[in-house]
């Protein structure tokens, strides 16, 4: 119910049988997922309102998590995830800098998400990630969006 005083508060207005489908959509992915609510009713909330074109978002680590729970998510991404992460491993990387847990987590982090979301894919990493509309690029390192 907060969620949905946070759509009014914002003047976003829907049909009835748009907020009817979210709640479906909600109460199913807190029932099976309850740490990516935030991903499914963020994505749901911004294609209605600009009309079927998804806002980007990407998956980045939480900096206030502890540095193991990131470094696991991040050993995970980068080895049984799937990612390749040579653009964090080697200094003379465009994605290598700033040389820290949380940015080199970020960059795998969101790599896998954007990759596997349409398959299933959640962003949390053991509650070591969390979903920004902001986006996380910076100089020439560049975080993928994929609609």
């Amino acid at each position: 119910m907060k969620r949905l005083k946070i759509l009014a508060a914002q003047g976003m207005i829907m049909p009835r049988s748009a907020v009817k489908g979210m709640l479906i959509v909600i109460v199913k992915v807190l029932l099976l997922t309850p740490n990516t609510v935030s991903a499914h009713y963020i994505s749901a909330a911004k294609e209605n309102e600009n009309d079927g074109d998804p806002t980007p978002i990407w998956c980045v680590a939480d900096g206030q998590q502890p540095v193991d729970i990131l470094l696991k998510g991040l050993d995970w991404a980068c080895g049984s995830g799937q990612i390749d992460c040579i653009l964090i491993r080697q200094p003379n990387m465009a994605c290598y800098q700033p040389n820290t847990v949380k940015d080199h987590a970020s960059y795998a982090f969101n790599l896998y998400w954007q990759k596997f979301k349409k398959q299933g894919a959640t962003c949390n990493f053991n509650g070591g990630a969390m979903l920004t509309e902001i986006d996380p690029s910076h100089g020439s390192c560049e975080f993928q969006f994929i609609p």
